[in-house]
C-alpha cells in the first residue's frame, strides 16, 4: 500500500485549485464575448498547435476553423489575432486609433526600453514618429536628393560586381549599397566598402537579425522569466551594445561638430532636436536619441538588402520573367543610362515585379499592436491593452485579393494591357501608422522572425546564364 505524504497531498490540492482557477477564468472570457480560438493548455497556451518558425503560416490555419478574429494564447499571453484583407483593414485604417498602441515585447524593451521609433507608444512614439517623418523629408526621401544618393551608390556596387569577373558573387555582398545608403542618411556620408566600421556595423546588424528569428528567442519573448536559462537574449544585448558604442561614438562627433545652419544626417537633426529644446524636459533626452538612431540603423539597412537578394533568386528561378525585365529596362534605359524614380512610369512590368517580390516572400509577417481602450470589432469584445496581431502574411496570400496568391506572378499588378495597377491588398509593410513607422521604406524588426534567401549567384549581369553555386 502506498503512503502519501501530507505535502504530497497539498501539492496534488495545490494543482487541481490551480487548474480549476484556469478553468474558470477561459469560461469567463467566453462570457465576455471575446474572440473564439482554440483552448489552451496550462502554462503553454496554444503553442503546440504553432511552427515556431513559421507561425503566420500556423497562424493562417487556425484562422480556417474560427475565422478572420481569434483569439490564441501565446504561453501565458492572450493575444487577438486578425486575419485576411478585410479585419485587418477594418482594424489599421478604419479603427486606428483603438489599434495604435505598442505592446512590451522582451527582446525590444531590453534592447530600447520603451524609447525609439518603433516600439515605444502613446506621447513619445508620436513625437519621435512625426520628427522622423519631417526629417526624412528634410533630408531627401522621396525628393530628388535621395535619387541621388542611390545613383551614386549604384556606380560603387557595380564596381563591385564587376570586379568578381563573372565568377560567383555571395548574395550578402548586395547588402553593402542600401546599407550604405541608410548609413548616408544616418551619419551624414558613405562609407568604403572596406571601411572597418563600416564592416563591424553589416557584421553586428546580421547576427543580430539571425538572432531575433531564433526559435529560443521566442521562447525568451513568450517566457522571460526564464531568461536566465537561454542564451540568444543575451548574445543579441551584447551585440546590441557593441552597436552603440559606435553610434555613442557618432552622436558625440555630431555634438562636438554640427553646424544648426546645415544639418547633414538623422544624427545631427536629433543632436539639434534635443540641444534645442534640452531646457524643456522632452522626448529626446540621450535614451531616445540612442534608441531612435539604433531603430533606424538595425531596421532600416534589413528590408531593401533582403528584397534584392530575393529579387536575384526568383529572377534566377524564372528566366522567362527576367527576360522580360531585362528587355524592358534595355528598351527605356539603354545600355549606358542610370534609372530615375521618373522611369517607373515607363516600366510596368518591372514595377510588377519588384511589387510582386515582396508580396510573395512576405518579409514582415507582422507588426503587433495592442488595443488603447475597449473597443467592439467585428461583433466581439477587445479589452484594453490586449495585444492584437494583425496577420499581414494572411493580407499579401489572401485568396479574395489575389488570383494566384501562392504563385510568383508578376501579373498582380498588371491590367489586361499591362500597365502598372496598385493594390490595396498590398501592405508588405503594414498600413496606417505603420506605415508612417515604415516611413524609410524598411523593414521593422518581427517577432516571427526573418526569412532569409542565403546562397551565392554568379555575377553574370542580367542575362539569363545566371545560376546558384
Amino acid at each position: 500500500m502506498v503512503a502519501f505524504t501530507p505535502l504530497f497531498i497539498c501539492g496534488v490540492c495545490v494543482s487541481l485549485l490551480a487548474a480549476a482557477l484556469y478553468v474558470l477564468k477561459v469560461f469567463k472570457q467566453s462570457a465576455l464575448n471575446l474572440p473564439p480560438g482554440p483552448f489552451p493548455l496550462p502554462v503553454i497556451g496554444n503553442l503546440h498547435l504553432l511552427d515556431i518558425r513559421r507561425q503566420d503560416k500556423s497562424l493562417m490555419k487556425i484562422s480556417e476553423k474560427y475565422g478572420p478574429v481569434f483569439t490564441v494564447h501565446l504561453g501565458l499571453q492572450k493575444v487577438v489575432v486578425l486575419t485576411g484583407y478585410e479585419a485587418v483593414k477594418d482594424a489599421l485604417l478604419n479603427t486606428a486609433d483603438v489599434f495604435a498602441d505598442r505592446p512590451a515585447i522582451p527582446i525590444f524593451h531590453h534592447i530600447q526600453h520603451g524609447n525609439g521609433v518603433f516600439f515605444s507608444s502613446q506621447e513619445l512614439w508620436k513625437t519621435t514618429r512625426r520628427f522622423t517623418v519631417a526629417t526624412m523629408r528634410d533630408l531627401g526621401m522621396g525628393k530628388r536628393l535621395g535619387e541621388e544618393r542611390m545613383l551614386e551608390e549604384l556606380h560603387f556596387l557595380i564596381e563591385l560586381i564587376k570586379s568578381f569577373k563573372g565568377g560567383p558573387l555571395p548574395l550578402r555582398f548586395l547588402n553593402m549599397a542600401p546599407t550604405n545608403i541608410t548609413f548616408a542618411i544616418l551619419f551624414g556620408r558613405r562609407f568604403d566598402y572596406e571601411d572597418p566600421t563600416f564592416l563591424t556595423l553589416l557584421r553586428l546588424i546580421d547576427e543580430v537579425m539571425h538572432l531575433l528569428g531564433s526559435p529560443f528567442l521566442h521562447l525568451f519573448n513568450f517566457y522571460p522569466f526564464l531568461g536566465f536559462l537561454l542564451k540568444p537574449h543575451k548574445m543579441i544585448l551584447k551585440k546590441v551594445e557593441e552597436v552603440c558604442v559606435i553610434l555613442k561614438k557618432c552622436i558625440k562627433e555630431s555634438k562636438e561638430n554640427m553646424n544648426e545652419n546645415n544639418l547633414m544626417s538623422y544624427i545631427d537633426a536629433l543632436v539639434f532636436k534635443q540641444e534645442e529644446q534640452k531646457k524643456s524636459n522632452t522626448v529626446f533626452h540621450d535614451a531616445n536619441v540612442l534608441a531612435s538612431a539604433l531603430d533606424l540603423l538595425m531596421a532600416g539597412t534589413e528590408t531593401t538588402s533582403t528584397t534584392l537578394q530575393w529579387a536575384i533568386l526568383l529572377l534566377l528561378k524564372y528566366p522567362e520573367i527576367q527576360e522580360k525585365v531585362h528587355a524592358e529596362i534595355k528598351r527605356v534605359l539603354g545600355p549606358e543610362c542610370l534609372p530615375t524614380f521618373e522611369d517607373r512610369k515607363n516600366m510596368p512590368f518591372t514595377n510588377a515585379v519588384i511589387h510582386e517580390v515582396q508580396r510573395f516572400v512576405s518579409l514582415l509577417p507582422h507588426v503587433p499592436r495592442c488595443t488603447s481602450a475597449d473597443t467592439h470589432f467585428k461583433g466581439y469584445f477587445i479589452p484594453k491593452g490586449t495585444t492584437v496581431i494583425p496577420l499581414l502574411t494572411s493580407v499579401l496570400l489572401d485568396t479574395t485579393q489575389w488570383e494566384t496568391p501562392d504563385e510568383f506572378n508578376p501579373n498582380h499588378f498588371l491590367d489586361a494591357d499591362g500597365n502598372f495597377i496598385k493594390k490595396k491588398a498590398f501592405l508588405p509593410f503594414s498600413a496606417g501608422n505603420d506605415s508612417v513607422r515604415s516611413c524609410t521604406g524598411h523593414r521593422v524588426p518581427s517577432v516571427l522572425g526573418r526569412y532569409h534567401p542565403g546562397g551565392r549567384v554568379r555575377a553574370s549581369g542580367t542575362g539569363t546564364h545566371g545560376g546558384m553555386v
